[in-house]
């Protein structure tokens, strides 16, 4: 208490000129309106960009929340096309069948969604990490895509990760095809630029050019037909003459990977019986 009486008394001039300053304040912006307009005008634009400020601040993050919502509304837009597609396919010719099997989805695919935990991308065998597993629906030989195209396959599953074959992985070989052609081949990564793939074995006789995208093929129980995977950027003839091999550019950009989607074929185990059946006979 003697501390603060000592204070009072070592700075009342101050306190004294503080005070009436802030009398004459509160009388000059109370009783003359144009001090008033101007006063109220200069404290709302003020608080204009504080509140600005703010609302930059809280929407910086709630990004992810709303990335995150953004990614389920496109794989299940994704997914919608890409049934429909097939569904269209297998009806060609029939334009009433068409119409009620349009009017009607068929959920033959579903989806996961899913942050990357780890990922590596200058190993020569790369894998990445997922923080979803078996509880959350994942299994393995599940297709991995991110909002730019094709990013590996599921490998080893845990209770809540995923181990993912990265596609800057020279062990997945991935069946894909240049769009709106019939023709399909390969695409592997030859383990130098992460930016870029080969896609082999695709025929002479394809029509191409650079800057063409290319997708999956849908020969497989992994990727529905379509997918992004990436541009045509450059191509040569492999040491057979009949094939080409594809400099593809790819649509994923492994460096900032962040959230994913798990897609999930429903008649997936099914499809792989009976290519496992064909094969062993």
């Amino acid at each position: 208490m003697r501390k603060l009486i000592y204070f009072l008394i070592k700075h009342s001039p101050w306190l004294v000129y503080i005070f009436y300053v802030i009398i004459c304040l509160v009388l000059l912006f109370r009783f003359n309106p144009y001090q008033q307009s101007v006063f109220f005008s200069s404290a709302n634009d003020l608080a204009g960009e504080l509140y600005s400020v703010k609302g930059n601040i809280t929407g910086y993050f709630g990004l992810r929340e709303i990335n995150l919502d953004l990614q389920k509304r496109n794989g299940a837009l994704e997914m919608e096309v890409a049934n429909l597609r097939d569904k269209i396919r297998s009806l060609e010719g029939d334009s009433m069948s068409v119409r009620r099997e349009a009017d009607s989805v068929y959920n033959d695919y579903d989806f996961v969604i899913a942050q990357v935990a780890d990922n590596s991308v200058t190993k020569s065998q790369n894998y990445i990490t997922l923080n979803k597993g078996c509880k959350d629906g994942v299994h393995p030989e599940m297709g991995v895509v991110d909002q730019n195209g094709v990013v590996g396959i599921v490998n080893v599953v845990s209770d809540h990760h995923a181990q993912v074959i990265s596609l800057l992985n020279p062990k997945l070989r991935l069946s894909c095809k240049v769009k709106g052609s019939g023709y399909f081949g390969s695409l592997v990564w030859d383990g130098n630029d992460a930016r870029y793939a080969i896609l082999e074995e695709l025929p002479r006789h394809v029509n191409f050019e650079k800057g063409d995208t290319i997708v999956t093929s849908g020969y497989s129980a992994v990727f529905p037909e379509g997918i992004m995977v990436g541009t045509v950027s450059d191509f040569s003839k492999q040491k057979n003459d009949n094939f080409y091999a594809l400099k593809v550019k790819l649509s994923t950009d492994f460096f900032r990977l962040n959230d994913v989607r798990i897609i999930e074929i429903k008649d997936q185990k099914e499809r792989k019986s009976l290519e496992k059946a064909v094969q062993n006979d």
